[in-house]
């Protein structure tokens, strides 16, 4: 019985935690498929998308060069 309770709590926790995580997909005019951590967001003073890469680093992309942004 105890068994089965942890079974049943660590598949609900895992899937929880899995829900939490917004992963998107950038991609490019060119091609370049840009998987970002965070919700990327436009920055409307510099024209920029900004965004969280796998490392944790914050970079930028033009607004210009973004095909589309998916959420994973």
């Amino acid at each position: 019985m105890k068994q089965s309770f942890l079974i049943v709590f660590f598949a609900i926790f895992f899937i929880g935690l899995s829900g939490c995580s917004n992963e998107h997909v950038i991609s490019t005019d060119e091609g370049h498929m840009i998987d970002s951590q965070s919700k990327p967001e436009v920055d409307e003073d510099t024209g920029m998308i900004k965004y969280e890469d796998e490392e944790g680093r914050e970079n930028q992309v033009p607004v210009d060069d973004v095909k589309e942004i998916k959420e994973r």
